[in-house]
């Protein structure tokens, strides 16, 4: 349960200036030409209503993207500013897209840490998510 005087609500556009600066300050978030404003309107149109922002007062404070394929969903770029750590953002952004996701019919959500953000590691175990180790993924840039 976050204390009072915070609020999250669905992502847009609108949020996106705050939520990159958050991204680009936030250790162990890497991000690419996939994050730029075009990608991630095309991301949230595709997935409205599954990303969220939260709010201390009038500042961004932390944010998530999620969205699904049909089958299962994926979270990406969870940050929350590092003096509002340890008051339950995080895992209120989590439960927020899991919900939604649950109301889109998915029932099973993935995430992609980098190996050596052991931050991250931890956070996701202290919320009861399973390390795969027996995956490796494969990327390939399209041109």
């Amino acid at each position: 349960m976050m204390p009072e005087g915070y609020q999250i609500r669905p992502f847009t556009m609108a949020d996106y200036p705050a939520a990159y600066a958050l991204w680009q300050e936030t250790e162990g978030i890497r991000l690419s030409s996939a994050d730029e404003p075009e990608a991630i309107a095309r991301y949230l149109q595709r997935n409205p209503g599954l990303s969220f922002v939260a709010y201390h007062e009038h500042q961004l404070v932390g944010a998530v993207l999620c969205g699904h394929d049909g089958r299962r969903g994926f979270l990406h770029h969870l940050a929350v500013a590092r003096p509002y750590r340890g008051h339950g953002v995080g895992r209120a952004l989590v439960e927020h897209a899991l919900h939604a996701l649950a109301e889109c019919s998915i029932a099973k959500c993935h995430l992609f840490v980098l190996q050596h953000n052991q931050q991250a590691v931890q956070f996701w175990r202290h919320l009861g998510w399973i390390e795969r180790v027996e995956l490796i993924v494969f990327s390939k840039v399209l041109e």
